[in-house]
């Protein structure tokens, strides 16, 4: 898979779809990773778009750098990786953290970004947000997987995933047992840092937001700021839906999307 060099360190990624249609790039949530996290999508809009999966730094396949990540730096990287591919300007999807690079992306790179697609994500990060990524960090720091896996998952899937889908939180085990730790702390790290909610105002593109109606981490209490603050927007609330929206409502979440970028791409 192709890895390159960008801002000073490697980022692995990959491109498919249609060629000379719009660009969608794929932004992950804090633990995805681009290989396997967007397929349900891919194989939607891999037929109209082209589309682009990377791993954040500290993420997967791209490099791990040991300095404190920032969601300044992930948009940087982004808007380096779309200039080294030479992608003028794309669409940008985002779930959970990836959402606020996303925009952070659209504040910081306005010219690059054709529309965002935010969907479980937060522009601020309150007192009981806080307390959570808090314990998810404590684990990290101690290099505890099982700890991580059972401090971390409560938050991400309705009963029902739990109940009717076992191979997913088994998959999402067996994958924590990889993961860098260090990495994953410094995300954590970056993730408390999150103030956006000031700047909502200087988003200019039109954006979907969408959330799960069970989201117990990125409650709608966020999605509200998102809706009341970015001048441009539709609101879609998934019923029977945690917070990975993208995989446990593919059907409902790929309807929204394609059906918003085709809104947007329409000529």
């Amino acid at each position: 898979m192709p890895i390159i060099k960008i801002n000073s360190i490697y980022i692995w990624y990959e491109t498919q779809g249609c060629d000379s249609s719009p660009w969608v790039i794929f932004n992950n949530g804090i633990l995805m990773n681009a290989k396997s996290a967007w397929e349900p999508q891919v194989q939607v809009l891999s037929k109209h778009y082209r589309l682009l999966k990377y791993d954040f730094r500290g993420q997967g396949d791209s490099e791990h750098p040991k300095e404190e990540y920032t969601m300044e730096l992930h948009a940087d990287d982004l808007a380096e990786l779309m200039s080294a591919l030479k992608i003028n300007k794309a669409h940008i999807v985002g779930l959970s953290y990836g959402g606020m690079v996303a925009q952070t992306f659209a504040v910081r790179y306005p010219q690059l970004c054709s529309s965002l697609i935010l969907a479980g994500t937060t522009s601020e990060v309150g007192y009981k947000l806080k307390l959570i990524i808090k314990t998810w960090l404590n684990y990290a720091n101690n290099n505890d997987p099982d700890g991580f896996f059972n401090a971390t998952v409560p938050w991400f899937f309705t009963s029902k995933t739990f109940l009717e889908k076992p191979h997913v939180l088994g998959n999402t085990k067996t994958r924590y047992t990889g993961l860098d730790f260090e990495a994953v702390a410094r995300l954590c790290r970056s993730f408390l840092s999150v103030n956006l909610t000031s700047q909502l105002d200087t988003i200019k593109v039109p954006t979907c937001i969408v959330v799960g109606d069970q989201d117990l981490l990125t409650e709608q209490i966020y999605t509200n700021i998102l809706h009341k603050n970015i001048p441009i927007n539709e609101l879609h609330i998934l019923s029977s839906s945690g917070h990975v929206v993208c995989w446990e409502q593919v059907e409902g979440f790929n309807t929204v999307l394609l059906g918003f970028l085709l809104k947007q791409t329409a000529t």
